[in-house]
């Protein structure tokens, strides 16, 4: 059984932007887990499927985002799940939530997904900090980010779906939403 997700990923600048401040808790931590992905908000947490599934898993995605339309996300600020993990806090938009809610629904109706391989609801944000940001550490570098600045945003143009190759999460395939 393969395993992947669904994420929004920004930009090269933006996604440049976000791996520097995973590099700084990198250096002042050693936690290293939230390299393990390009910069991204996931829409569809992490799921296993046979590998002869993935071209079903394609073909829906593709027809899926075919039919959003594109969206401005805007990154505010940083965020915490305490004690663990640290992040880009991304401002809650009815278009994020609505494409959620669509590809829920997809999921479920057309591929099968079950509830509890599914979120109903989402907190989108973009990890910067994870699994191995031990308690100690998180206490330590919490305070930096907690009221420190950081504004950006990007165009969401597409979604993509990820694979993981057994180190790392790897972009399978970008899925255009409509022009």
């Amino acid at each position: 059984m393969d395993l992947y997700f669904i994420a929004l990923i920004p930009h090269p600048a933006l996604s440049k932007e976000i791996r520097a401040l995973k590099d700084e808790i990198y250096k002042n931590t050693g936690a290293k887990k939230a390299f393990n992905a390009p910069a991204h908000i996931t829409i569809q947490r992490p799921f296993r499927r046979a590998d002869t599934f993935e071209n079903k898993l394609k073909d829906t995605l593709k027809l899926f985002a075919a039919g959003q339309n594109s969206f401005s996300i805007a990154l505010s600020g940083f965020g915490c799940f305490e004690p663990r993990v640290i992040f880009v806090d991304v401002l809650k938009t009815t278009a994020l939530h609505r494409l959620h809610a669509d590809l829920y629904t997809v999921l479920s109706d057309d591929l099968d997904f079950k509830p509890k391989e599914m979120n109903e609801t989402i907190h989108p944000h973009v990890t910067i900090a994870t699994r191995d940001l031990n308690k100690s550490s998180f206490y330590k570098v919490w305070p930096t980010y907690k009221d420190r600045e950081f504004e950006n945003e990007f165009t969401a143009k597409s979604i993509f779906l990820l694979k993981h190759n057994g180190k790392i999460w790897e972009i399978l395939d970008e899925f255009l939403f409509k022009k």
